[in-house]
């Protein structure tokens, strides 16, 4: 059996600067993609998480727990808590103005997320070497400084944007092609260097 990645920047690792194009402190991150389940505001019963950009290389983001995202009765589904912190984590390589991958995403849930409560998820990278970016997460009950219920942990790996317009539908690149600005967090001169 082969070894999992870690969460833990190795020695060496360096807190990346934010790009100079990445989105302004305060300001709301966009959903990359409308119909995605995580962020997505035209997913019918999607998390609809909303994230803001910090002042450094951390972000905040929300989503109401509802009855579709339910997993014991009236509590938020395990998995779906997992998602939410993966598009909060993933929502941080706004601020590289970089494509990546989760590649290793740890989960601790501490106390039951119940439906109707607001999660509060505040996000950080804590280091990156090459194309691995590493960063963790927290989430409180009903307002930032609430009951901490879950925490997480994650390693993304940048990759090409191709990565992902080689799998996307043929509906999705007309819209791009349409609207070219839905990729305008891909800096054209990031160099991938694998």
């Amino acid at each position: 059996m082969s070894r999992v990645p870690s969460t833990i920047p190795p020695e060496g690792a360096q807190i990346p600067a934010r790009h100079p194009q990445a989105p302004a402190p305060g300001s709301e991150i966009p959903s990359h993609f409308g119909h995605c389940f995580g962020c997505g505001e035209l997913h019918p019963t999607g998390l609809h998480l909303k994230a803001i950009a910090g002042e450094g290389m951390d972000i905040t983001a929300t989503f109401l727990v509802t009855e579709n995202h339910q997993g014991a009765p009236g509590l938020a589904h395990g998995g779906l808590l997992s998602l939410a912190f993966d598009e909060a984590l993933g929502k941080l390589m706004w601020l590289l103005r970089a494509p990546a991958v989760t590649a290793r995403l740890e989960t601790d849930f501490l106390k039951p997320v119940p439906m109707g409560s607001v999660l509060h998820i505040s996000a950080r990278i804590v280091g990156q070497v090459s194309r691995k970016v590493y960063a963790v997460a927290e989430g409180r009950l009903n307002s930032a400084d609430g009951p901490l219920a879950v925490r997480a942990a994650s390693l993304y790996v940048i990759v090409p944007m191709d990565h992902f317009l080689n799998n996307a539908p043929k509906e999705y690149l007309d819209t791009i092609a349409k609207r070219p600005e839905l990729l305008e967090f891909v800096d054209p001169e990031f160099e991938i260097n694998p």
